[in-house]
């Protein structure tokens, strides 16, 4: 018993460690001065497929757990920095914020006058015209599925099937390997 363990011990010596989480408000989010006409801009500039808005309010269990769960991921990280800006909203928020058409407003009013956001988390994507192309509501179960829905859109699968339909293949797929 004790080689057994000497010898599983020393099998895990040489496991790669699983990536540690990083904090989401940092590796995830970048910093914005509210002007997301002036961030597509930036989008397009660096080459990136766009913007991801995430709308969350304080307090909100699933918003609370993707950032704990999912968006502190390196490989999710990594991901979706490489292809979009990411700015996070708070639904009851009375920061001022400039619209991708140039408009003054809040927070508030473009979760809930423009986006008519009503629950939370919600993943809104646009493209590089600051058109709305893809929008997920509610967390994902991991993430696995988180970046199932970030490749979704990068790769335009939005413009063809429905998520549900994309995540089925994937999932199809996985079991597969």
């Amino acid at each position: 018993m004790l080689r057994l363990i000497t010898l599983l011990t020393g099998i895990l010596a040489f496991a790669p460690a699983p990536a540690a989480a990083r904090d989401a408000e940092k590796y995830f989010f970048q910093p914005t001065f509210g002007n997301f006409q002036e961030e597509l801009d930036l989008a397009r500039k660096s080459d990136r497929q766009g913007v991801l808005l995430f709308f969350e309010m304080n307090n909100c269990p699933y918003c609370r757990r993707m950032k704990t769960e999912v968006l502190n991921q390196p490989q999710v990280q990594d991901f979706y920095r490489r292809r979009f800006r990411i700015f996070s909203v708070n639904i009851e928020g009375s920061l001022p914020l400039t619209d991708f058409q140039g408009r003054q407003t809040t927070e508030k009013a473009l979760a809930s006058d423009q986006y008519r956001v009503r629950a939370t988390p919600v993943f809104a994507f646009f493209d590089l015209d600051g058109k709305m192309i893809a929008r997920y509501t509610g967390a994902t179960n991991g993430a696995e599925e988180f970046l199932w829905l970030g490749e979704y859109v990068a790769e335009g699968k939005y413009r063809s099937e429905t998520f549900a339909r994309f995540k089925h293949t994937k999932r199809l797929q996985a079991r597969a390997e």
